[in-house]
């Protein structure tokens, strides 16, 4: 019986330990450098790449997801095919069950979503988009991605299951930004021509509600208890609070000139944003409305909280670097080269 105790005692501290020593990475697309960096967030050190996107800006995944999706701004040529490599780490039997129904060529609509298997760092499969697309966001329960598409004003829904579109859904003019509700059964894009962020139900992507929010709305963050909505003004250089049970815009927040960038601390106290004009970091104390800047130059651009580390990583748009920042002080406490390119969209999963 103290074996039996020792041996479970051993096994449970063995876990414990190798979680304790789990390291949660970060993906960032590089834009027309056509690669993702892969960024270890225990050491802030690049652990890698992947070198087969084509100009992705947005790039997205879930905790509950298999993959990880990347868009591209390049277009297709008329007569484009890709095809996709077995990585050396896969068998041809794993390589051939993950192409399975699909091919591993897709040669029609204007642009490629990339999706990406994290356990291989590799490209699994290029599924046909209708629009060159900007950002991304995946559902909750990893069953879906929604690609935005400026130029062609609307959405595609892939299903990463079937990994086909299944959707395609006009929203406005300019598209910019894709976020899921918390449960998975709204989505919420924003829209920079009419200043309104389009409210849909996940049941059937349907647009049930257009919310008038501001001039030239952008990046949004979603608060922690799902409640609220906030959403970067580019054209008037705010952060408005969005109510969504009432769909009534509140509290306003100054940021600066060509905001771009936010994020929400996992407690939900904190929202970041960046201002590319002013070349600042704000910080806003949700609990008592009060803004804390901080110079951050040149050009702070996009923003992603990792509250399992306990860091704030901002990018520059001028530089081929990150800031990782303590939130608490707002104090720089280290840089990532990341060696070429600009950081874009960034993504973050458990190890």
């Amino acid at each position: 019986m103290n074996v039996l105790v020792a041996i479970a005692a051993s096994v449970w501290m063995f876990s414990v330990t190798a979680a304790s020593f789990a390291s949660p990475m970060m993906y960032v697309p590089t834009g027309n450098t056509n690669d993702v960096v892969i960024i270890d967030l225990k050491t802030d050190k690049i652990v890698g790449r992947i070198d087969e996107l084509e100009n992705a800006h947005g790039l997205a995944a879930s905790p509950n997801s298999e993959y990880l999706v990347a868009g591209s701004m390049q277009p297709l040529e008329p007569d484009e095919e890709r095809v996709v490599a077995k990585p050396e780490s896969m068998s041809e039997d794993e390589h051939a069950a993950h192409h399975a129904g699909g091919g591993d060529a897709a040669t029609k609509g204007s642009s490629y979503l990339s999706i990406i298997h994290p356990k291989y760092d590799h490209v699994m499969r290029r599924i046909a988009v209708r629009g060159l697309t900007h950002h991304i966001a995946v559902s909750p329960d990893g069953r879906y991605a929604a690609a935005v598409h400026s130029g062609a004003g609307g959405i595609s829904i892939v299903d990463l299951n079937k990994m086909e579109v299944v959707k395609a859904v006009q929203t406005g003019l300019l598209p910019n930004y894709a976020v899921f509700s918390h449960d998975g059964n709204q989505l919420y894009i924003s829209n920079a021509q009419p200043g309104t962020v389009s409210v849909i139900d996940t049941k059937d992507w349907s647009v049930v509600r257009e919310i008038k929010v501001g001039k030239a709305p952008e990046h949004m963050a979603l608060s922690v208890d799902g409640s609220s909505l906030f959403v970067v003004n580019v054209g008037e250089g705010l952060v408005v609070a969005v109510n969504l049970e009432n769909a009534a815009v509140g509290q306003s927040f100054d940021v600066g000139t060509e905001p771009h960038g936010i994020d929400i601390s996992s407690d939900g106290r904190w929202l970041f944003v960046s201002s590319k004009g002013n070349q600042t970091l704000s910080r806003i104390d949700l609990t008592d409305n009060s803004v804390t800047l901080i110079d951050l130059q040149p050009a702070p651009y996009h923003v992603a909280y990792v509250g399992e580390v306990g860091k704030l990583y901002v990018s520059s748009r001028k530089e081929s670097k990150i800031w990782v920042l303590d939130p608490v002080s707002l104090k720089v406490v280290a840089d990532i080269d990341i060696g070429r390119g600009v950081a874009h969209q960034m993504a973050v999963l458990p190890k």
